[in-house]
């Protein structure tokens, strides 16, 4: 049995490949066109987030990892409209917090937080983040999330939570730090006071990974104010986890949106 996240990623992929007849992750051939896709994912999943009203106001930051200055990340820019981001919008940061491509300013809550997961992960791609309802009100309980449904099974045991500097803004790379200690290899983490971070190898994953979270977050706290919801057995949730938890499922799972974004939208590649 696979042990490490790349190992079950990998055994996950050949899977799906032998059993389905599916589109799967392109692979760029040369880096300027890797970084175009990526640009073009991030501009992607800020407007679905946007279109699924998960920002308010100026906050929140999907971030993807440039492919060539790997200690570099493509962001949202502070105070431009998720539904409006297209991919020229886009600024590219790096890891001291300065923008070195585009001429918007960035929010100073998303280099704290992201370089820092991105620094710590290599592995990570893309990170999301944003004050969705749920996620925020979930992550005052202090309590982890539960297995009760199908859905939340593709989290299992992949889950974080974090109480370093709850409630406050962050601004500090210190908590940023901390907060991806917390992370470790999971590819969730649930922030006190704050909200819901997620990860995954690609802009796709990583969205869909906190929409789902997001959704899971909202079944819990219906569930628990209407009475004590039962809990999946742990075999069954290692089960739901293989089949639906993995980065490929994550990035899959995003593309039906993607394809409505390209029919009414098609200008966020501009």
């Amino acid at each position: 049995m696979a042990d490490t996240r790349e190992e079950r990623e990998l055994e996950e992929l050949a899977r799906v490949q032998e059993e389905f007849s599916l589109d799967l992750p392109s692979v760029a051939d040369d880096i300027a066109t890797e970084r175009r896709q990526r640009k073009e994912s991030l501009a992607a999943g800020l407007r679905i987030m946007g279109r699924l009203h998960l920002a308010e106001g100026v906050a929140g930051h999907v971030t993807v990892r440039d492919p060539e200055h790997l200690d570099h990340f493509w962001v949202n820019p502070f105070g431009h409209n998720f539904k409006c981001m297209t991919v020229s919008d886009l600024i590219l940061v790096n890891h001291e917090g300065r923008v070195v491509e585009g001429d918007r300013p960035v929010n100073t809550a998303a280099f704290a937080i992201h370089s820092q997961i991105h620094a710590a992960r290599p592995d990570v791609i893309a990170a999301a983040h944003s004050h969705s309802m749920y996620g925020k009100t979930f992550s005052t309980l202090g309590v982890p999330l539960k297995m009760i449904s199908q859905d939340s099974t593709m989290f299992y045991n992949d889950v974080a939570l974090c109480d370093a500097g709850s409630g406050a803004v962050v601004l500090d790379v210190e908590t940023g730090r901390q907060m991806a200690a917390a992370l470790g290899d999971k590819k969730a983490l649930i922030h006190q006071n704050h909200g819901l971070i997620t990860v995954g190898g690609s802009v796709d994953a990583a969205v869909w990974w906190f929409v789902a979270l997001e959704r899971c977050c909202q079944s819990q706290l219906v569930a628990q104010a209407a009475g004590d919801p039962v809990e999946i057995p742990g075999r069954l949730c290692s089960e739901g986890y293989r089949q639906q938890g993995s980065d490929l499922a994550g990035w899959f799972q995003f593309q039906p949106w993607r394809d409505e974004l390209m029919r009414e939208e098609p200008e966020f590649l501009n």
